[in-house]
């Protein structure tokens, strides 16, 4: 029984260190993420709450974008379906991680993907084909990004309080550049480019001629539709 604590704290610990440059950089868009959040309005319990309970930067990038500062006016359907889509990945990402666990284990596990990031995910992952990996190794890469993610959005929304306009700091286009560093890290090959051009035509044109911010729904869904069409096109071809 020792032996078996010792052994998943030692990967534990394994897996928090294979993480430290990901929780550095989480860190760093974390204070952006604060800062942004204050100033959309969002209040500190509001701020806790979402990153809390949601944590997955692209999708609370996404949610502040929506955000408006009349409860009457917030576009919950919206806010949630964008959410969702951004998080899509997830599904497959996490099925992925299924030799982990034993089938008398899936309740646990699925409760344990709360703490799956990008970045820990592919750490797993990389274990595992090595021969390694374990739960207790997602999970310590998945508790340091939750505690860097947490604690720099606090410390964000702190500083959001000197920081009246956070466009003269470019702040702003941090959405931008998360949605940047999101593509550049799912890209495949060049099978990728035609759904990502439709996603973007798509938002553009909704951009132009929708008033508000359906521009991100509209070019999400017209970009993964585009894509499930080209995977089932694919595997017809192939069977």
């Amino acid at each position: 029984m020792s032996h078996a604590v010792d052994s998943h704290k030692t990967q534990f610990l394994a897996g928090a260190r294979a993480c430290v440059p990901v929780a550095i950089s989480v860190a760093a868009y974390g204070l952006v993420w604060g800062v942004l959040a204050r100033g959309t309005g969002l209040s500190l319990l509001e701020a806790i709450m979402m990153s809390g309970l949601v944590f997955a930067g692209a999708a609370q990038f996404v949610a502040l974008d929506l955000w408006t500062a009349s409860p009457a006016s917030l576009p919950i359907g919206a806010l949630v379906l964008a959410a969702l889509i951004v998080n899509l990945r997830y599904l497959l990402l996490t099925a992925t991680l299924r030799p982990l666990y034993r089938r008398d284990q899936l309740g646990r596990g699925a409760l344990s993907m709360y703490l799956v990031t990008d970045e820990n995910w592919a750490m797993t992952v990389a274990a595992m084909a090595r021969g390694g990996g374990s739960v207790a190794f997602l999970m310590g890469g998945g508790v340091l990004a939750w505690v860097s993610w947490m604690s720099t959005n606090l410390i964000g929304y702190g500083l959001g309080s000197t920081i009246d306009d956070p466009s003269r700091w470019g702040l702003d286009f941090a959405f931008t550049a998360t949605f940047l560093a999101l593509l550049l890290g799912m890209w495949r090959g060049k099978g990728d480019i035609l759904p990502w051009l439709v996603a973007a035509l798509a938002a553009i044109a909704t951009a132009q001629h929708v008033e508000g911010n359906w521009h991100i729904l509209v070019g999400g869904l017209a970009g993964s539709l585009a894509g499930a069409v080209l995977e089932v096109r694919k595997h017809a071809h192939v069977s």
